[in-house]
C-alpha cells in the first residue's frame, strides 16, 4: 500500500522559552507601572504629609470640601480649629486639608 507509517515525534521547546515568553514582558509592565503610577503617588503623599506636619496658627487653608479658612488653633496630631468667618470656628480633621494658600512666618524667640 501507499500509506507510510506516521511516527510520533517529541514536540520541541517553545521558541524563547519561559524567560522571553512571559517573564520579561511582565517585568517590563511592572517597571513601567512603578515609574509612571506608583512612584509619583508616593512622592505626592510624602509632600502632603510634610505639608500637614508644617501647619501652624495663622495659615490660610483649603479643605477637601472647598471651605477656605484660617487656622486659629492646632489642637493635636489629628485636628485643627479653623475660622471660616469672623466668629465662626469649626474643627477640621488634618487629613482633609488639601492646600495651604497663605503661610505665616515662624515666630522668632
Amino acid at each position: 500500500m501507499f500509506v507510510t507509517p506516521a511516527f510520533a515525534q517529541a514536540a520541541g521547546a517553545p521558541a524563547g522559552g519561559l524567560l522571553n515568553g512571559m517573564l520579561v514582558p511582565m517585568v517590563l509592565v511592572f517597571a513601567i507601572m512603578y515609574f509612571f503610577m506608583i512612584r509619583p503617588q508616593q512622592k505626592k503623599m510624602k509632600e502632603h504629609q510634610s505639608m500637614l506636619g508644617a501647619l501652624r496658627k495663622g495659615d490660610q487653608i483649603v479643605t477637601q470640601g472647598g471651605v477656605i479658612g484660617k487656622i486659629t488653633k492646632v489642637k493635636d496630631d489629628t485636628e485643627v480649629e479653623v475660622e471660616i468667618a469672623s466668629g465662626v470656628k469649626v474643627r477640621v480633621v488634618r487629613s482633609t486639608i488639601v492646600n495651604v494658600m497663605g503661610k505665616t512666618e515662624p515666630v522668632e524667640s
